[in-house]
């Protein structure tokens, strides 16, 4: 079992080298510039990848003791990424909600930031694509805990290490990645 985890570990970093990283001049949503800009969504939304990353995630769920009520993350980089938790766990009969964290609130209906089948004091692990300082899973982490989730922690795809895990740190809330920059063979001072 270790040997299978280990493999699909190196298939994730192969397949976000393979797709996801691109080199150049990129202003990330931080407003930072960088040299590198990482695409998760090409993982993510590929099926091989989505496979990957959704059993990565629920590996670490599972491995942690009591597992959430649900797993959800700001619109529009946590949606795949909640889909392909959401789907491995249904096909492991592994009962996990879905949700999604909305930047604004719906315009119209209920004017919900959260949609999705989750309740007030459910436990929660945030989910998102890629972490540079934290600013988009902070947001979520605030708009979750104004429901009333109780969020354990973040599980990124990638992180930048460019003062994400300190700032969600800060706030109480640890963050585990399935992929550093170091794994793509980038120091976090290359930006």
């Amino acid at each position: 079992m270790a040997d299978l985890a280990a493999s699909r570990a190196r298939d994730l970093i192969d397949l976000v080298a393979a797709r996801a990283l691109k080199r150049g001049t990129f202003t990330l949503a931080s407003g930072r510039v960088a040299s590198f800009y990482l695409d998760a969504k090409q993982v993510v939304l590929d099926a091989h990848g989505a496979m990957l990353v959704g059993r990565a995630i629920l590996d670490r769920l599972e491995a942690a003791g009591p597992l959430p009520h649900a797993v959800g993350g700001m619109s529009i980089g946590a949606d795949p990424v909640t889909g392909a938790v959401v789907t491995m766990a249904g096909v492991a009969g592994v009962p996990l909600k879905g949700f999604m964290v909305r930047k604004e609130a719906k315009g119209h209906g209920l004017q919900k930031y959260i949609e999705g089948p989750v309740e007030p004091g459910q436990r929660v692990v945030i989910v998102e694509d890629v972490v540079t300082t934290g600013g988009s899973s902070l947001l979520a982490i605030d708009r979750a805990q104004e429901f009333g989730l109780v969020v354990e922690r973040l599980v990124a795809v990638i992180d930048r290490l460019a003062g994400g895990r300190e700032a969600l740190a800060a706030r109480g809330i640890p963050l585990e990645s399935l992929v550093t920059i170091r794994d793509l063979g980038i120091e976090p001072d290359a930006s």
